[in-house]
């Protein structure tokens, strides 16, 4: 779903979301109820202690063994850490296309491409390295390296600061529609995942179509 129209300037450098549009998310409600059944933990105890601690392991405050101290080993568990952390690293997947669709744009169009993604470090060092983001990206602000989180507005303007690109040239994908309103107030054109095929077509209206030329 595109947020704004098609502006005159041509788009040189995407600014994409990693949870949701390159992969699944990486420690989302899904992914904590199935640790709660796997582990046996309270669901509801659990995620109220994740809701007061994850800001703050988002924003790189906290590491993620201060994040576990704080949320699942206060008490005594019949399971390890080593365990619960391989579980949490096992949520995380591609989703199909996207990474490759990128890709192909990017060698294609000469984009610059950067992450700006909420997360916490040990997760992202984990996904960038599993699914070998690092060759996608040029540059990548992760809210645990930089200390800002979205929606703040300062991340968007640190992301064209590192890009070295202006707003009008800039495009910010993501699923959640919030992220990408207050990219646009920030003067970046957006798009709101929502599959493969909607991303692909809104792209090529934007300039960065993915055909070869004839």
């Amino acid at each position: 779903m595109l947020l704004r129209s098609v502006a005159d300037a041509p788009i040189t450098a995407l600014f994409l979301d990693v949870g949701g549009v390159l992969l699944t998310n990486g420690w989302d409600r899904r992914s904590r109820r199935a640790a709660a059944e796997r582990f046996g933990l309270d669901y509801d105890a659990f995620d109220e202690r994740h809701h007061l601690t994850f800001d703050a392991f988002e924003s790189g405050q906290i590491s993620l063994d201060e994040y576990l101290d704080r949320t699942v080993f206060h008490d005594a568990r019949p399971f390890s850490r080593e365990d619960f952390r391989a579980f949490m690293f096992d949520q995380s997947a591609p989703l199909a296309g996207m990474r490759e669709l990128i890709g192909r744009l990017k060698a294609k169009h000469g984009l610059r491409v950067v992450a700006v993604s909420n997360e916490g470090r040990e997760l992202t060092l984990y996904r960038a390295e599993k699914f070998g983001l690092m060759t996608l990206f040029d540059c990548y602000l992760a809210s645990s390296f930089v200390h800002l989180r979205k929606p703040d507005p300062a991340l968007f303007q640190m992301a064209l600061d590192v890009a070295q690109r202006t707003p009008a040239e800039s495009l910010y994908i993501d699923d959640r529609p919030l992220f990408v309103e207050v990219a646009a107030d920030s003067g970046l054109r957006g798009l709101v995942h929502r599959s493969l095929e909607e991303t692909r077509d809104a792209l090529a209206s934007f300039g960065l179509g993915d055909e070869e030329e004839p």
